[in-house]
């Protein structure tokens, strides 16, 4: 004879313990605060939840639980809407092997009749969430990191071999604002590389093409085109507008520049420069890590570092380091994962390998040290004379 619904629960309940609304809302004001989940469906936790939950459909739970639970023992505590489901829901977590889940007597409906504090949340539309599905659907996103992404500001220096495929992948993942700095215009030599761009706009110039591409792509992106070399004049300005910066500069004053002036702003700088087939890409975040400078003090001389235009570039290696920028960016902006801080990552395009050297922030760097008087200088004349030793590829 099949067991009723009724049964179910019943055997539920002498299984997972329950825990009541006012003895949940202490323990989310201690340190020992537990992980609380709500498996209620998208439409009612849109109408509102508890602070902090972290939001799992019912139906998503057993295949999401390990990227927001790692730990067997960690306190969770379930919700639904009258306490029911997370009955269930905390079986299915017990059979997981989960030790400490108990389930909200009475759900959400109790916590707001007691008078809790609950949020709205600001929500996606019904075509943002069709169209950001793969991100929603990943527990370390979500919805909430998705908001996050419209509501962020990314700036890239550069609409050429790293700027493409980074603005092309910034705008796909729906990153709200995207400033393009760019005052050159489109050649037929860059569509080797530079993917953004098309035969029928060559000699349109490159932000304006780059915004048009960005648009076509993605209505949610706000795309703000800035037709002029940066520079010392327009640099802070610029960067306080921004979140962070995406450095696809194709020379080494720029470069320079955009450290010192990441640093004066505080703006953390996703790094990137290639040279036929090698790429090297960064992060740089300011006095949490090494600065450019800590990894190259002074520029190299002009013959050990030549133009792309000189030495050639593999089109598609542009492709590779820029998704790396960006990938890079969108962590940043989410708050999650490792970035390349303190770590250089070295691409060769030949023998298809990664290596990745340690960097450290350097003690008695000109730029970042303690003792450092961070100032501009002339970075045209001090790339030009003042040579060093540093090697580094350069950008297309």
């Amino acid at each position: 004879m099949a067991r009723s619904y009724q049964d179910v629960l019943a055997g539920a309940r002498e299984r997972i313990p329950e825990i009541q609304v006012s003895e949940l809302a202490e323990l989310l004001e201690s340190e020992d605060a537990p992980l609380v989940i709500d498996v209620r469906e998208q439409d009612e936790w849109d109408e509102g939840h508890i602070p902090d939950a972290r939001h799992v459909p019912r139906g998503f739970l057993e295949s999401r639980i390990a990227g927001i639970a790692d730990e067997l023992d960690a306190p969770i505590v379930i919700n639904c809407a009258g306490g029911a489901r997370s009955l269930l829901a905390g079986v299915s977590l017990d059979e997981m092997g989960f030790r400490n889940v108990k389930s909200l007597a009475g759900g959400f409906s109790r916590w707001k009749q007691d008078g809790h504090d609950y949020t709205v949340p600001s929500t996606l539309t019904p075509d943002q969430r069709a169209r950001y599905s793969r991100h929603v659907r990943i527990p370390e996103v979500g919805e909430e990191g998705q908001l996050k992404l419209l509501d962020s500001k990314v700036l890239l220096i550069g609409a050429g071999g790293l700027g493409s495929p980074s603005a092309y992948y910034l705008a796909a993942a729906g990153v709200g604002t995207i400033g393009l700095v760019d005052d050159d215009v489109v050649d037929a030599s860059n569509l080797q590389r530079q993917i953004i761009h098309s035969n029928d706009r060559v000699g349109a110039l490159k932000a304006e093409s780059a915004r048009q591409t960005i648009e076509g792509l993605n209505p949610d992106v706000s795309v703000k085109v800035h037709p002029f070399r940066v520079d010392q004049t327009n640099v802070l300005e610029l960067m306080n507008e921004y979140d962070l910066v995406v450095d696809g500069a194709d020379n080494f004053p720029t470069r320079y520049l955009l450290n010192d002036a990441a640093l004066m702003t505080r703006t953390p700088l996703v790094h990137a420069s290639i040279l036929r087939f090698e790429g090297h890409a960064s992060v740089f975040h300011p006095y949490e890590g090494p600065c450019y400078r800590c990894l190259f003090p002074e520029p190299p001389p002009p013959d050990m570092a030549p133009a792309c235009g000189e030495a050639g570039v593999l089109g598609v290696l542009c492709g590779v380091m820029g998704s790396i920028q960006a990938n890079e960016a969108i962590k940043m902006l989410l708050g999650m994962g490792d970035t390349l801080a303190g770590r250089l990552l070295i691409y060769d395009a030949l023998s298809m390998s990664f290596n990745e050297l340690r960097i450290r922030r350097d003690p008695e760097c000109p730029a970042c040290s303690d003792g450092a008087k961070l100032e501009f200088r002339d970075y045209e004349a001090w790339c030009a004379g003042e040579r060093g030793h540093a090697e580094a590829p350069v950008s297309a």
